[in-house]
């Protein structure tokens, strides 16, 4: 399947510049777009909250998904290279027109993808590494940390997506790449199942 994939942030951007560039470049390489993917909601977003995310869900082997530029799917650095690996562990492709990638299975884009893999890593730790020094600035500040002794806290990120959650373990996935695809830890996806299930 060839998926076309286009994003714009507001209602007052239009979706047709996308599309034009999109069947323009399919119609010169001689490409059919089986299935559109249009939003109009903002990058920021995880993906599993956009149609996106139901797009990552669904691509197979050989897969292709053709966006006009790497900034479509996300907009920070961390985020995309997250979209992108997990596209390449499922051995599908994805081709940007403005920005000239052609990331599939040959050996470059699989050291990109290891490239990806190793950067989304270092931005992780560099983001935990940020918030533990904050916390301890607060802390020798007398800042008080955590929630009020005795208070639940009743909110989780994962709030509303059981079923989606339930697709994906019927699909195979691990506990594992179901979390990368959340953004969050093994062990925070195993709490929040526990949680549910009690």
């Amino acid at each position: 399947m060839t998926y076309g994939y286009i994003r714009v942030s507001t209602d007052k951007q239009t979706v047709e510049n996308q599309r034009f560039e999109i069947n323009e470049f399919c119609n010169k390489n001689n490409i059919k777009i089986d299935s559109w993917i249009e939003e109009t909601i903002s990058g920021t977003l995880n993906p599993e909250k956009r149609e996106l995310g139901s797009l990552l869900l669904h691509i197979k082997k050989g897969d292709l998904i053709i966006c006009s530029e790497l900034s479509r799917l996300g907009r920070s650095l961390f985020m995309i290279m997250s979209i992108l690996n997990l596209i390449m562990e499922k051995e599908a492709r994805i081709w940007t027109i403005k920005d000239n990638y052609r990331l599939g299975d040959d050996i470059q884009s699989k050291v990109l993808a290891f490239a990806f893999s190793l950067s989304a890593e270092i931005e992780r730790n560099l983001i935990s590494q940020r918030t533990r020094e904050a916390l301890a600035r607060k802390k020798a500040e007398g800042i008080k940390l955590g929630r009020p002794k005795g208070r639940k806290n009743n909110f989780h990120s994962l709030d509303g997506l059981e079923k989606r959650i339930n697709t994906l373990y019927e699909m195979g996935l691990s506990t594992n790449k179901i979390a990368k695809l959340f953004g969050i830890s093994r062990n925070s996806l195993n709490s929040f199942l526990k949680k549910k299930s009690s």
